[in-house]
C-alpha cells in the first residue's frame, strides 16, 4: 500500500457485535497491507482501552492510515493510532460492558499480541519451533489466549442466552497452521506439550526431563529398538555434503545418490506431516527432510513417522539414509527413507543461543560446553593444529622427539613447589616434574644433538588466568647452538604455528586478542636488554649503577639499589609498582632487585613481542655467563601482552660453574624460606600454617652435574609455553579457556 492511499476502509457493525468480531475485517486488512507495511499489531494501546471502555457503540471503522512505525497506521472507532497494522485490535463490546471489564479484556489482548510480537522476535533472529525460548514463549501465548476466551466469553446477556448455548465453531486447519495451533489433532497438541516441557521449557528441572527421556527408552525397548547402538555405517560428513552439493539449485533433489550421515540433533521443527531435524557432527551440520509419506514407505514401515516424532529429542544422536534436496529456502537437507537412534541423550541441552552461562560449569562440565558452543570447539581445534605444527616445525628440522619422566626422585629445571608422592613398591616419596630440562641435557649429553619434549608439567602453584597447575611445555635443546640460534627458532615457529589456526592465516599474522591487535608479522620482533627497559620506564641504570665488576658510583652497594629502587616504584604510583615495593625489600642481590623492578614496572607493559635479554646471573643458574658483559647472562625471555611466552638461554656447560651455581641458589632459597617463616612465627598460629603449606626444599641434583662432568658440547636450550599460546592465538582470555579439563576444586 503505498504512502498516498489515505482513502479509509470502514464497516459498520450492528450495535450487538464485538470487537473481537471486528478482527475478521482487521485481519483481512492486514493481509492486504502487509506487502507495505511490514509490519503487526502490539495491541490496542490505552486511547483505544479508554474510548471502548465506557460501553457499547452503534457502529464501528477500521481506517488504514500511513503511520510513524510502519508504511500504514490503524484507526479504531474514531481512535486514532499510531498502531502498527497486526492480528489484535481492541476489547470485545457487549450490550451493556463495565469499564473494569472492559478494560480487563483489552489488557489481556495487549498481553497476547506482544506475547505474539515476542515469539516472531524471536524468529527474526533465527530461532525455531524446537528452540525452548520459544516453546516457552508458545506456551505463555496459549495461556493468554485461554484466558482471553474466558474474558470474553463473560456472563451472558438475556439476549445472548441462545447464541452463547451454541458451541463456538473451530477454527479451518488451515487457518490454525497459519496461526500456530497446529492444525493437528488434539491428542497431537497434548504431545507438543509434553515435548516441551521434557526439552527444558518452563519449570521442568533436569530429573524430570531425565525421567521422561528414560519413559522413551523403555518405549524404544519395548518395541524392538535399541537406544544405544553398537555401530553406523557412515558414507559422508556434513562438511562434505555441503562443498559436493553447494551448486545444488533450491527445490532440486538428487534422486539415486544416497548418502547416510550422522549426528546430533541440534534443532527440531514439526509441521503436520513433514518435520526437519537438523543433524551435527565434526565437521558441520545438515538438515534431515522427514516426509511421513516416504518415511513410512521406507524400511522403517507404517508409523516409522510417529515414532520419529514422538521419540526424538534434542541431544540425541541419530543416524538416517536418504537423498539431498535443496530446499525451496536454500537449505540443504538429506531426504531421508530411513532412520535410526543411535544414542538417546537423557539430559536437555543448554538454550541455544545463551549456551552455558556459568563459567565454572563449562569447565567442570566440558563436554556440554562443547556440545553447546561452536566457539569452543573451534578453540580446541584451533590447539591441535597449533601443537601439531610444533611437532612438525620441529621434526622437519631434525629434531627428534623424546618422552623423559614425569615422576622424579628430586625436582629440578626450575624454582617451584612440586607435586609430591610415594611409591609403595620401591618405598620411596617422589615428585612429579617441574621441567623436562634436565633429563633433555642428559640426552645431549649422550649423543642426540637434537631433541625436544612437548609434556605436561607440574607445579604445585597458585591459580590465575595464567596458571594452572599442570600445563603443557615444549623443551628444544640443539648442539653446537646458541642463544642467537634460539631467537630465530622460536620467532620462526611461532609464527609458522600462527599461520596452522584458521582464521589467522589470511591476516598476516595480525592476531586479535581481546582489544588489541598483537603484529607477530612484523619481524624481527623487538630485542632489548632487561637492564635497558627497566632504565626506559623507571629511570634508573641498576646493573651500571650498583653491579659488581661495572665500575659503577655504587657498585655492590645492595642497601643503596634497594633504596633507588623503592623510590622508583613509589614515583611510578600505580598499583602495579607499588605491589612490587615487597619484593624488593627482600631481594637477596642486585640482580633480583633489576627483576623485581622489570616484574613491578616494565613486564605487563610489553604487548607487542618482545624479546628481554641479557638477565642477572642471580636468577639464571642454568645459562652461560654472557661473554661479553659482567653480571648477566646469555638469556632470553619472549613476552606477548605482558605474558611471558618462552624462555630461552646459552645453556651452561662447565660442570664447576654449574655445581656453584645450584649451591648458591639453594642457599639463597634456605635463607629466603627461614626469613619467612620468621615472618610468619611472628604474625601468628595461621600465618605459619599457610607458610608451612607453601614452603618447599630445593635439593641438588648430582647426577646431572655428574652427566655434565662426562662433557656437554656447547647447546642452546628453548622452553615455550603452548598453553599461554594457544591463548594468544585464540583470543582466550583465561588459560582454563584452552585447557580441555582444568583442574578444579572438588564440590562436596
Amino acid at each position: 500500500m503505498q504512502k498516498q492511499d489515505k482513502k479509509p476502509i470502514s464497516a459498520a457493525f450492528p450495535t450487538r457485535a464485538t470487537f473481537a468480531a471486528a478482527m475478521s475485517l482487521v485481519r483481512h486488512v492486514t493481509v492486504a497491507a502487509r506487502g507495505a507495511a511490514k509490519g503487526w499489531v502490539r495491541g490496542v494501546g490505552a486511547r483505544a482501552r479508554a474510548a471502548h471502555a465506557d460501553g457499547a457503540r452503534p457502529s464501528l471503522s477500521a481506517v488504514i492510515l500511513p503511520g510513524r512505525r510502519a508504511p500504514s497506521a490503524l484507526r479504531v472507532g474514531g481512535v486514532r493510532g499510531p498502531f502498527a497494522v497486526g492480528r489484535s485490535i481492541c476489547a470485545r463490546a457487549t450490550d451493556a460492558p463495565d469499564a473494569a471489564t472492559s478494560g480487563a479484556v483489552a489488557d489481556m489482548e495487549t498481553a497476547v499480541a506482544e506475547a505474539g510480537e515476542k515469539i516472531r522476535a524471536l524468529k527474526a533472529a533465527g530461532a525455531t519451533n524446537a528452540d525452548e525460548a520459544v516453546q516457552a514463549g508458545v506456551a505463555e501465548l496459549k495461556a493468554l489466549k485461554a484466558r482471553l476466551a474466558e474474558l470474553q466469553a463473560g456472563p451472558p446477556s438475556s439476549g445472548d442466552a441462545e447464541s452463547s448455548a451454541k458451541p463456538k465453531p473451530s477454527k479451518p486447519k488451515q487457518q490454525q497452521k497459519q496461526q500456530g495451533g497446529g492444525g493437528g489433532k488434539k491428542k497431537r497438541a497434548s504431545d507438543d506439550d509434553a515435548q516441551q516441557k521434557q526439552q527444558g521449557g518452563g519449570t521442568s528441572s533436569a530429573e524430570e526431563v531425565k525421567a521422561v527421556r528414560l519413559g522413551k527408552v523403555k518405549q524404544m525397548r519395548d518395541a524392538g529398538d535399541e537406544p544405544f547402538a553398537y555401530r553406523f555405517d557412515r558414507t559422508a560428513m556434513a562438511s562434505e555434503l555441503q562443498t559436493k552439493y553447494a551448486e545444488l539449485k533450491d527445490g532440486e533433489e538428487v534422486a539415486g545418490d544416497t548418502h547416510a550421515v550422522c549426528g546430533r540433533v541440534k534443532a527440531c521443527r514439526k509441521f503436520g506431516k513433514l518435520a526437519f531435524l537438523q543433524i551435527e557432527d565434526d565437521g558441520g551440520a545438515v538438515q534431515l527432510f522427514v516426509d511421513k509419506r516416504r518415511v513410512d514407505a521406507g524400511p522403517g514401515g507404517d508409523g516409522a513417522f510417529k515414532k520419529i516424532i514422538d521419540l526424538v529429542d534434542l541431544g540425541d544422536i541419530v543416524g538416517a539414509v536418504g537423498t539431498p534436496k535443496r530446499t525451496e529456502k536454500g537449505e540443504l537437507s538429506i531426504v531421508i527413507d530411513e532412520f535410526v537412534m543411535l544414542t538417546k541423550s537423557l539430559l536437555p541441552l543448554p538454550d541455544k543461543h545463551k549456551g552455558l552461562t556459568d563459567t565454572e560449569t563449562r569447565y567442570r562440565q566440558r563436554y556440554v560446553d562443547l556440545i553447546a558452543s561452536p566457539d569452543v570447539r573451534e578453540t580446541f581445534r584451533a590447539r591441535a593444529a597449533i601443537v601439531s605444527g610444533i611437532r612438525r616445525f620441529l621434526d622437519d628440522r631434525a629434531f627428534m622427539e623424546m618422552e623423559t619422566p614425569v615422576l622424579e626422585s628430586r625436582a629440578g629445571g626450575a624454582d617451584a613447589k612440586p607435586f609430591n608422592t610415594f611409591h609403595n613398591a620401591l618405598g620411596m616419596d617422589l615428585t612429579m616434574r617441574i621441567a623436562t630440562e634436565l633429563h633433555l641435557k642428559r640426552l645431549v649429553v649422550g649423543g642426540f644433538e637434537r631433541v625436544y619434549e612437548m609434556g605436561r608439567v607440574f607445579r604445585n602453584e597458585g591459580l590465575s588466568t595464567r596458571h594452572n597447575p599442570e600445563f603443557t611445555s615444549v623443551e628444544v635443546y640443539q648442539a653446537y647452538a646458541d642463544v642467537e640460534d634460539m631467537l630465530e627458532l622460536t620467532e620462526t615457529m611461532i609464527c609458522e604455528a600462527a599461520g596452522k589456526v584458521r582464521g589467522l592465516d589470511g591476516l598476516a599474522l595480525r592476531v586479535p586478542y581481546g582489544e588489541e591487535t598483537v603484529d607477530l608479522g612484523a619481524r624481527p620482533w623487538r630485542r632489548a636488554t632487561m637492564n635497558d627497559l627497566v632504565s626506559e620506564r623507571c629511570g634508573l641504570d641498576v646493573l651500571n649503577t650498583f653491579g659488581a665488576g661495572r665500575g659503577g658510583e655504587h657498585e655492590g652497594d645492595l642497601e643503596a639499589c634497594k633504596t633507588a629502587a623503592e623510590t622508583a616504584l613509589r614515583a611510578l604510583g600505580d598499583s602495579e609498582a607499588l605491589a612490587g615495593v615487597a619484593g624488593v625489600q627482600s631481594a637477596p642481590s642486585v640482580g633480583h632487585v633489576l627483576n623485581e623492578l622489570f616484574e613491578a614496572a616494565v613486564e605487563s607493559r610489553l604487548r607487542q613481542p618482545t624479546f628481554v635479554l641479557n638477565h642477572p646471573v642471580e636468577i639464571s643458574p642454568l645459562a652461560k655467563p654472557h661473554r661479553a658483559e659482567k653480571g648477566v647472562t646469555e638469556r632470553f625471555e619472549l613476552f606477548v601482552v605482558g605474558r611471558e611466552l618462552a624462555n630461552s638461554f646459552s645453556e651452561l656447560t662447565d660442570p664447576v660453574d654449574q655445581r656453584a651455581r645450584l649451591e648458591a641458589q639453594i642457599a639463597t632459597h634456605k635463607k629466603a624460606q627461614a626469613e619467612r617463616r620468621a615472618r610468619a612465627e611472628a604474625a601468628g598460629k595461621e600465618a605459619l600454617e599457610l607458610f608451612e603449606q607453601d614452603e618447599y626444599p630445593i635439593e641438588l641434583d648430582e647426577d646431572f652435574v655428574t652427566a655434565l662432568e662426562y662433557g656437554m658440547p656447547p647447546t642452546a636450550g628453548m622452553g615455550l609455553g603452548v598453553d599461554r599460546l594457544v591463548m594468544l592465538l585464540t583470543d582466550s582470555p583465561s588459560i582454563r579457556d584452552v585447557i580441555a579439563f582444568p583442574l578444579l576444586k572438588k564440590l562436596e
